[in-house]
């Protein structure tokens, strides 16, 4: 069995984060692992407060599954201060894991900052020359590039600005737009476009935390980023559709709902 590591923070309640990402791990025939980088207080009606765990115990977490366990794949999610994304970079150029999945988790639904914004440099300077693919939705490309985005030309105008700062791949996610949700990959090459009706339900908590590990998961399990980021869309796709109404606010996606059909449960 593949082995996949999240490196991100723990959503207190499961539709975001840490448990999100092993979730999907588990959904993809992944064994999953986790770096915790911050705990956070949160539900379906938002974040109301973040505690970071410190450097020292972020490095040993990491130094604990990479001295011991093969890492097929690795989605690194919320990395709220500069700190941490620096012993996380160190890391990475230490043990040099393949398949790395950055999604630059900057403000929540609710308008918390999950990124302080003095840490932004960090994550652009030292995280994006390292990683496979990263997948910034409209509002975080907008923040990291400085531009404003209204179309689809001008997602692929932030691709472009992103790749110069260092990733292999750069996948714009168009959820924020109308119409269509569209999602734009960059190669460095070619604009590959993957497109797929909007469902159209409010209970969308933990969607980019999902994705972003389906396409780590999908990696791992040797498909090519194409290849990768298209079955990732397919199953956060379903996923959405077939999201939960738990809680008062935005409920979470379905991570397992093909795997409960497929087995009669539903």
């Amino acid at each position: 069995m593949k082995k996949g590591l999240t490196i991100a923070g723990s959503d207190s309640s499961g539709g975001a984060g840490i448990q999100a990402d092993l979730k999907t791990f588990s959904a993809h025939c992944v064994f999953g692992m986790s770096v915790i980088t911050a705990v956070t207080a949160q539900n379906t009606q938002g974040v109301f407060a973040v505690q970071d765990i410190s450097t020292d115990i972020i490095e040993k977490q990491i130094d604990a599954i990479f001295t011991d366990i093969e890492v097929d794949c690795l989605k690194i999610g919320m990395v709220s201060q500069t700190s941490t994304i620096k012993i996380i970079a160190k890391k990475l150029k230490e043990y040099q894991p393949k398949n790395i999945v950055l999604d630059p988790v900057m403000i929540s639904k609710s308008g918390y900052d999950l990124l302080k914004p003095e840490a932004k440099d960090a994550l652009i300077s030292e995280l994006l020359p390292l990683v496979t693919v990263v997948t910034p939705n409209i509002p975080e490309a907008e923040d990291i590039t400085g531009m404003s985005i209204k179309d689809l030309k001008d997602m692929e105008k932030a691709a472009l600005s992103i790749y110069k700062m260092g990733p292999k791949n750069v996948l714009i996610k168009g959820g924020h737009m109308e119409g269509d949700a569209t999602d734009i990959l960059f190669n460095g090459k070619d604009y590959i476009y993957y497109k797929e009706m909007r469902i159209e339900t409010k209970n969308t908590h933990g969607t980019g935390c999902t994705l972003s590990s389906a396409i780590a998961s999908n990696l791992a399990n040797d498909y090519t980023i194409d290849e990768a980021i298209s079955r990732a869309k397919e199953y956060i796709t379903i996923a959405i559709k077939n999201s939960l109404s738990i809680g008062k606010g935005v409920g979470p996606t379905n991570h397992f709902y093909s795997l409960y059909k497929n087995s009669g449960m539903i």
